[in-house]
Order: C-alpha cells, then structure tokens, then sequence
C-alpha cells in the first residue's frame, strides 16, 4: 500500500492524489464529520478495509442539495457504503419533544442542520441519481434499527424497511467488521451484488422465498400496520432470533417482495476484536475542521468490550451489539492506553474504560458461549438467573494496571456501572470501595430510571431496593474513604407503564433523596426497542398484557414537571397533576409537600369565605 504514515483517510481528490490513487475501491458516506477514532464506524469500517488492502475513501456531511459533494472522489470500483452517522438522523435532528436540535454534537463546531432528516434514504438517492447501477450498502445505527417494518416516532406511522424505502442494494445490521470485509471480497471475486443473499449480518431483499431455509416468517407490512397486535407478535419474534447462534433467517412480507434478514453475524473473538482496536487510528478531527464537539467525551476512553445482557427495555443494544459479550484482550487495551498517554495533549487523565456497561467484562454465563442468549429469559431480570456468573476480578485488575502506568494519573468510569450485577459479586464491598477510591470522578452516574415497581417491570430494571441498597452502600465507602462524591441518578419521564400516579411517587423518592435533578430524561420511542414496541401498541409483546401508555403532550409535561418539582416555572403543572391523582396532601407547608399552597387558597381565606356562607 502506498499509505503515508499517520495519513487520514481520503477526502478529497488532492488526498488521494498523494497517495498515488486514482480510484477508490469502497467511499463511506456520513452524515457525521469525519472522525479518525475508534468510537466512529466509518473509521473503525474504513481502517479494517484499508488493512485488508482496500483503497477507501470518506465523504463526511455532503450537501444533500445538490450532487457536488457525491461525485466528488469520482465512482468507487466496489460499493458506496452509506451511514446516517453514530445516531440515527431523526434523533439528531430532534429533542423527545420534536423540536428542533439548536446544536449537533457530531458536527463541526457542533453546527445544527449539517444532516438531513432521514439521511440514509437522502443519502441513497442522490448516490442513485449520480452513479446508476453502482452498489449502494447502507449501515449504522439508522439503518440497522429500521431495518424491519417499524415503528416511526416523528411521523407517527409504522414505516416499511429502510432497505426498501432507501433503494439501496443490501442492509448491515450490527457491528459491521465481518459483514463489510466480505462484501468486499465478493465483489473484488466478481461476484454481482444481487448474488449477495448469504452474508450473516445483512438485509436483502427479494421477490420470492423458494430458496430459503430454516427461516421464520414474520406478519407483513400490511399486517403490522392494519393490526397492533400483528405488530407485538412481529417484534416478539425479531426480537427472539437476534442472537448469532440460535437465530433463525426471518423473512417479512412488504407488498410483492420480502426483506430477508440473514442471521447475525458471528460475535468477534478476542483477536478479531484486538485486531480491529489496534488499526492506526489517529484519534482526531479531520484537519479540514476546527472542532467536532463529539471527540471530547472520547478521544481519552477506551473501548473495552461490545455488548450487553443487561436486557434493559428501552435500549436498542441487543438488537445491534447483542447480548453476548465481545471483550479485547487486556494487552490490546493496554497498548492503546499508552497511546494515549503520547499524545500532545493528553493531560493524565483517561476519561472511561469500559462499554455499553462498564462492568459487564465477561459473557454472562458458559451456556451464553456455547448455545448463544436464551430467547425467553433475561439474565438479571426479574431477579439474576441461576447461571449468571458474577466476577468482577478481571475487570478491576485491568484498571488497575491501566492506572498504574507511567503519565496516568486518573482512570474514570463513565459508560455506566451496572449496580445490581455488582451486588451480586460476593466481593462487592471491596470492589465498590476501590472504585470510589480511584474512578469516580466526585459524581457516579447510575440509571435506576424510576422507583415505581410497575414502571422498573416494564423497564426490565431491578426496582427501588436495589437502588436504596447500593446507594447506602456507595455512601458508606465514600464515608470510610473521608470522600465527599455524589450519587447522580437517571430518572426517565414518561416511560410505558408509568402514569402519573407513578410519577408522584417518583417525586416523592426524589423529595426524600433531597436530589434536585437539573436534566430531565425524557422517554424518545426510538426504532428497535421493546419499550418503543409497547409505545406503539400498548401491549408487551412477549405477555401480551397491555400496558398504560402516556402519549398526551399535557401529561408529558407534567411527569417532567413532577421530577423538577422545586423549579417555579412547573408549579402549575406540579399543581395540576396533583390534583388529577387526587394528592392534594402533598400541596401545603409541611415537610412532604411537593409545592406550597397557592396563595388564594391561605386557610385564612378559607375561614372568611366560611362566614359569609
């Protein structure tokens, strides 16, 4: 390869010109900027491909307007791989409350409105209007959770297959390292991209199902539209095949022709996974931008694994990174530790080692390996399954090395620690006790999500004793250590099963706990997951129990108002929703009320009314 050393990837004919190139053989399209960091698919996709030999090049953010910016590096020899960027587009674009976005994180200088609505179906098009005939592959977040007919939140409406409605040729789901690299060595084989039918980890579509096998068929597009229930059974199955070694092919029906979804592909071995992390990545912004807001969180964080059996209901993670755990070896991790330390600006402080969930570092259990997830059980809720295996040994000895080495002062854990699989380590104390001494950063963000028992059940989540047990406990270690750091919690509004009964008594938790929460988490019905599929229908898929449903703008309004009930500004929301539910106790002086009473209502006045009566 004619590669400089430290050379970004291409984006310009003039870069590919130094490096001697003429024609690419893979572009990445993005609806992100351009960032050389592991943390970005197309950097991770495009230093894997460049390794294999592939000439790649980037278009980061065309001008979806006109086809200047498409053409630009000419026609590439494979395929167009195109990707809306590290979120899907409409949650870019838009607040829970369809707003829109004033700024964009994955932009330069974090520039809203640099990404079209949609971008993959924009995106497609243009490259089918400029290059006819040319492969088009979509991938990422965007495209990998509507891959199925679902659910669209800012339409309002169940929309067909992003393969269908992007007309690109095939659809990665997941990760993507395997699915890329041989979809490039097929077509450098001079296999034709319809021949592509067979590759774990994609989406294809096709006119008839008369070669397929072992496969499932899921009600159609036409089915899930007309009846919500159709739709639940729908997602219920979907949801119980995404697992690499149990799960089925899955065809569904949209109009004349089937989207097919080809198994998952196979999660990474260790090597596979140190391989993929220890490409030359230059960890930095394009030089043709200033600043890209989005590296600051992880330009100084490692990746330590992919995955996770948390199994909470509202993340999309098993239906893109699975539940299975993808871990790098502890010297791959190392290494790039010690990259980091190297760089110019580098200030000793590593800012998170870990993944999805920080400290789930290990597959849940020996059968998970060997047989793959179970379709109908979770691994910690309702309680723990029997087979989980609980160990945080190997988790703690890495970042203690990690924060032994030369030039490193902090090692924090940010990526979110799963409290209740930390109870369960025999050694929890002590293992709480060192991450207060050595990672946290005078605040520890944990995700309780809510306290109410009907609400954590249609979250998946370990209810409110859970919480109060390893919030004393969190207390007691930072007592023993002479620290003062915070307990942060993240509390959801608005989530399936929580009305407004349940969020007065997440006020009320909140109240007590003296916690003045200054974001509220509104719940966003995003493509992919089960609460979104609950949202949608008003059933759970798998019990097909109905659940309570808080669609109202109104009564949005005032379960964000309840959790920020000290603020002014929401008194009447506060008041309004009290009254609702009938809890007028909590509006008066007292130590419990949630607000003060109005000032018409002083029972002074009341007693003057009284007498004139």
């Amino acid at each position: 390869m004619n590669q400089q050393k430290n050379d970004f990837l291409p984006m310009t004919k003039q870069e590919m010109k130094k490096r001697g190139w003429d024609q690419l053989d893979i572009i990445f399209i993005s609806g992100d900027a351009y960032v050389d960091h592991p943390s970005f698919g197309p950097a991770i996709l495009g230093r894997l491909l460049e390794a294999k030999g592939y000439r790649v090049g980037i278009i980061a953010q065309p001008d979806w307007t006109k086809l200047d910016d498409f053409i630009r590096l000419g026609q590439p020899k494979l395929f167009f791989a195109v990707s809306a960027g590290n979120l899907d587009s409409m949650l870019s674009n838009y607040t829970p409350n369809k707003r829109k976005r004033k700024t964009d994180a994955y932009s330069p200088n974090g520039q809203a409105g640099k990404r079209p609505d949609r971008a993959t179906i924009v995106y497609t098009n243009r490259l089918r209007e400029a290059f006819p005939g040319v492969p088009i592959i979509i991938g990422g977040i965007e495209a990998s959770l509507r891959r199925f007919a679902h659910y669209d939140f800012w339409s309002q409406k169940v929309r067909r297959s992003l393969l269908l409605d992007s007309r690109a040729h095939l659809l990665v789901y997941g990760m993507g390292e395997k699915q890329i690299i041989e979809i490039a060595e097929k077509l450098s084989a001079g296999k034709s991209i319809e021949e592509l039918t067979k590759i774990r980890g994609t989406v294809y579509k096709t006119k008839t199902l008369e070669n397929i096998t072992n496969f499932v068929q899921v009600p159609s597009l036409e089915e899930v539209i007309a009846e919500k229930e159709k739709y639940a059974s729908a997602f219920a199955i979907e949801h119980q095949q995404q697992d690499p070694l149990r799960g089925k092919t899955i065809a569904q029906k949209h109009a004349d022709q089937y989207i097919v979804q080809n198994p998952p592909a196979l999660p990474l071995t260790e090597e596979e996974m140190d391989f993929v992390y220890d490409l030359p990545y230059l960890r930095d912004i394009h030089p043709s931008y200033t600043e890209v807001p989005a590296i600051e969180e992880v330009k100084f964080s490692i990746t330590s694994h992919r995955g996770c059996f948390g199994g909470c209901s509202f993340c999309a993670i098993t239906h893109h990174q699975g539940r299975i755990i993808q871990k790098r070896s502890k010297e791959s991790i190392i290494r790039e530790a010690k990259i980091l330390t190297k760089m110019p600006d580098f200030k000793g402080i590593i800012h998170d080692l870990g993944g999805p969930t920080a400290n789930f570092r290990r597959p849940a259990c020996k059968k998970q390996k060997e047989k793959g997830a179970c379709a109908q059980k979770e691994c910690l809720y309702p309680e723990a399954c029997p087979n989980l295996e609980v160990n945080h040994s190997e988790y703690f000895d890495l970042l203690r090395t990690i924060r032994s080495l030369p030039n490193v002062r902090k090692v924090f854990v940010r990526s979110g620690v799963r409290y209740d699989y930390l109870l369960l380590d025999k050694h929890a104390d002590k293992y709480l006790e060192e991450l207060c001494e050595h990672h946290v950063s005078g605040q520890l963000k944990v995700a309780p999500e809510h306290v109410s028992a009907r609400v954590t059940a249609a979250m998946k989540k370990s209810g409110r004793k859970v919480f109060d047990q390893f919030r004393k406990k969190y207390e007691a270690a930072n007592q023993k250590l002479g620290k003062k750091q915070y307990l942060v919690p993240y509390f959801m509004a608005s989530h399936p099963g929580c009305g407004l009964k349940e969020a007065v008594e997440l006020a009320e938790y909140i109240r007590d706990l003296r916690y003045n929460p200054e974001q509220v988490q509104d719940f966003t019905p995003t493509p992919g997951s089960l609460s979104t599929c609950i949202y949608y229908t008003g059933i759970n898929p798998f019990t097909k129990e109905k659940v309570y449903v808080p669609k109202s703008e109104e009564e949005r309004q005032m379960q964000r108002a309840l959790m920020q009930f000290r603020q002014p500004a929401n008194y009447n929301l506060v008041q309004k929703a009290l009254q609702k539910v009938g809890r007028t106790d909590l509006i008066g002086q007292g130590p419990k009320a949630l607000i003060k009473s109005p000032k018409n209502s002083h029972p002074t006045s009341l007693r003057k009314v009284k007498k004139k009566k």
